[in-house]
């Protein structure tokens, strides 16, 4: 199949098959490309994402790995397509390259061995932010932003691969929607759209994927404080979303949700069959 590096998705013929029989049709396949992330010369890593909102991308990744911790601290950011899959040249403050030059010695000087294995799981978590606690969201608004979800899938409605982060005012209006191959870097643009822009934050995030550890870790460094998600939330989601002060609800789908964390920044609960059910 041959596509260019920078389309979202490609148009192919497939054949069906259903009940016995074969037909002939058009489908849409979304595009996956390799992207390098290279740190002023720097080789970095290799993600596999969606070849769309790469700048966004770049430093949504940058801030919520805290590369970075602010986004003043990232210079400028290049993109090259080639045929290999694209290249983005980061270029950060020479301070935060210094840590990030040191953070990758101490990983290359590791070993597998015993109760070196320990530090290697501890060095694994980063230290826990707490996010502030200013954000309030009404429960009433959140079928407002779930009905706004298919309409904010465009290349979902083509391929049925892609996931979205979507960020939500008081309302329940979602103000930025991004959408990838990859869960983690759908919530990486996000961060990175509102973050280069320096746009409205959004109140809270709505996920189109489950809740894992690593998207409240995301959401705590970039301070997101409400975080939704259509699926399910894993055990050290939850764990750390209540270290970090994050509201984290699941499941949420049709008129229904579960809380599991800091239930104080929501409104229109019933506090009494609340306190029964946390």
């Amino acid at each position: 199949m041959e596509y260019h590096s920078h389309a979202v998705v490609t148009e192919r013929k497939v054949t069906l098959l259903e009940q016995g029989q074969a037909s002939e049709l058009t489908d849409y396949v979304a595009n996956e490309v390799r992207v390098a992330l290279v740190y002023n010369g720097i080789a970095h890593t290799v993600m596999l994402a969606s070849p769309e909102n790469l700048e966004e991308f770049a430093i949504g990744f940058t801030l919520s790995e805290r590369i970075v911790s602010h986004v003043n601290e990232i210079k400028g950011v290049d993109l090259e397509f080639t045929p290999e899959g694209v290249l983005i040249q980061v270029e950060i403050t020479q301070r935060c390259f210094m840590e990030l030059k040191q953070q990758r010695r101490n990983m290359a000087g590791r070993t597998g061995c015993g109760l070196c294995g320990v530090a290697q799981l501890e060095e694994a978590v980063k230290p826990v932010i707490r996010v502030d606690s200013d954000a309030r969201f009404n429960i009433d608004h959140l079928q407002h932003a779930l009905e706004q979800i298919k309409e904010n899938q465009h290349h979902f409605k083509l391929t049925g691969a892609t996931h979205a982060a979507m960020g939500l005012d008081a309302e329940g209006q979602i103000i930025a929607a991004f959408e990838d191959i990859g869960r983690h870097i759908a919530l990486d643009k996000l961060i990175g759209g509102f973050s280069m822009r320096k746009a409205q934050r959004p109140v809270a995030v709505l996920l189109t994927s489950r809740a894992s550890f690593e998207m409240v870790q995301k959401a705590a460094s970039a301070n997101i404080q409400i975080l939704f998600a259509m699926s399910a939330v894993t055990s050290l989601a939850l764990e750390l979303a209540e270290k970090s002060n994050i509201t984290l609800i699941g499941f949420c789908r049709n008129g229904r949700a579960t809380l599991y964390t800091h239930s104080y920044r929501l409104s229109g609960v019933n506090r009494g069959c609340l306190a029964k059910a946390i």
